[in-house]
Parts: C-alpha cells; sequence; structure tokens
C-alpha cells in the first residue's frame, strides 16, 4: 500500500511565511458574487436564470513564482551557470526525468537557527541514516523552520556553498528545504557579514548554483513525517516562461 504524504505549504492570505514585501494577495470571489461574468457572455441573463441564483468561485492572486511550495531554477541564483560556460536554465527548462526520484531525508532540526551546514555534517548525516547516496536522488532538508509559527522567515540552518557543491559533485540535481531559504536565513547571515564584511558568505548557497546548476525547493512542510530514505518524491514545477522559480505540489509516497 501507497502512503501519499502531502509536503506543501499553502498559499493563504492568513500565515505569514514571506517578508511583508513579497506576501502573496488572494482576492476571493463567491458563488454570490459572480453571475455578473457570467451574464457577460450570455446577453440578457439575469441572476434569477441560474440555477440557485449562484455564479461560480473564481480567485484572483497577486504572487510571486517565490511564494508557498516552490523550485528555485539556477536563473534565480545567476545568469550563467557551469563556470560561467552555459546559460543558467530558467524553470520551464527544466528537465522533467529529475523531478520524480528516490527521496532522502536529512535531519538538522537539532542545530542552532542561522547554523550553516557544513559538508562534513552532510556527511554524517547520511552515515546516520544509512543511506549511500546515488546520483539524482532529491535530497530534502529537516531545517528547524516551523510554518506556521512567529519569525518563520528567521528560522532554521542553511546549507552554504561547501555542503551544496559536496551534494551536487556527487550527482545531486534537487534538494528541497522546509525553511524559508536553501541559504542559512538573512538574518543571521547579515549578523556575521556586519563582523567581517565577507561577500562569499551571502548566499553562498544559491551561488553554488554559478559553478555546477542544480533546483531548489523552498518552503516544504511536513517532513518530520518522512523516514530517512525508501520514499519517492514528486515535485514537477508549474512551467512559466523565462521564470526563476515555479510552484510546486511536493508529495512523497512511501510503501507500507
Amino acid at each position: 500500500m501507497t502512503r501519499f504524504i502531502d509536503l506543501s505549504i499553502p498559499i493563504t492570505n492568513e500565515v505569514v511565511s514571506d517578508p511583508d514585501v513579497m506576501r502573496p494577495k488572494i482576492q476571493y470571489m463567491t458563488h454570490e458574487s459572480t453571475w455578473e461574468q457570467i451574464a457577460m457572455f450570455f446577453p440578457g441573463l439575469e441572476k434569477g436564470d441560474l440555477p440557485g441564483g449562484e455564479g461560480w468561485a473564481v480567485e484572483m492572486l497577486e504572487l510571486s513564482t517565490h511564494n508557498g511550495t516552490h523550485m528555485d531554477a539556477p536563473w534565480h541564483y545567476h545568469s550563467t551557470t557551469d563556470d560561467g560556460a552555459s546559460p543558467a536554465p530558467s524553470i520551464d527548462e527544466a528537465p522533467l526525468d529529475r523531478f520524480y526520484r528516490p527521496g532522502v531525508k536529512l535531519d538538522f532540526s537539532h542545530l542552532p537557527h542561522g547554523h550553516v551546514v557544513s559538508a562534513a555534517e552532510v556527511e554524517e548525516a547520511f552515515a546516520k541514516i544509512g543511506h549511500d547516496l546515488q546520483p539524482l536522488d532529491i535530497v530534502l532538508v529537516q531545517s528547524g523552520a516551523v510554518y506556521g509559527t512567529d519569525n518563520f522567515t528567521d528560522q532554521g540552518v542553511g546549507l552554504g556553498a561547501e555542503a551544496t557543491l559536496w551534494l551536487t559533485e556527487r550527482g545531486v540535481e534537487v534538494v528541497g528545504t522546509d525553511a524559508w531559504s536553501w541559504d542559512a536565513p538573512f538574518s543571521h547571515t547579515a549578523k556575521r557579514w556586519a563582523k567581517t564584511r565577507d561577500p562569499s558568505i551571502i548566499w553562498e548557497g544559491h551561488k553554488a548554483g554559478r559553478i555546477r546548476p542544480y533546483y531548489q525547493i523552498e518552503k516544504l512542510t511536513n517532513l518530520e513525517s518522512l523516514p530517512g530514505h525508501g520514499f519517492m518524491f514528486s515535485c514537477f514545477p508549474v512551467k512559466i516562461e523565462r521564470a526563476s522559480a515555479g510552484w510546486i505540489r511536493a508529495v512523497a509516497m512511501v510503501e507500507e
């Protein structure tokens, strides 16, 4: 028997999962108020002509491609990849065969918020769950961020350039996190940057895509329900022309 596990957060007005400047806006038009939209197609139609006097339900969204559970394309990180040899692909150029693959979950939720996970810590996490990483495995990170709680965007660990390149060097092309970003939260990185002024620590996990292209899922949820490995993961992105990201419905399939 296959158990399907939804790992996606909803796109909603009610729960803050983005900075205010990036929050989605949903306008709900209900059955009671939309009969005139239908009447545009049927001259002379009155509300009472419709069954029960009801129109349709429609929603209008003001939305970033980075709202909700979504997948970043390499184009989001930089204009080129492969050390500058190739244009970075956008989300509509993504190879679909990469997005239904065996999944692996690494749990770093015991580490402090803002911690930058090292390659050694990634290697230790694989040893802990007893999984031999394979090319094209999809690697998901339980970061310690908790969707729906206050200051969500400041929560969780991040994977820096070293850890990200460790994964992509071994053939990983899709990763994901339940935090707001694959990188450590900006609020924590900004404090380190203020001391060192080292630009290499800013968005370093993302910028690792300049060297080897990879696709990155952000704002997953419910990862605590997953085993460390032994499940399939589906994460097909919506096809948006020349876009830096696309929304996904992230679903894990566990055989029981």
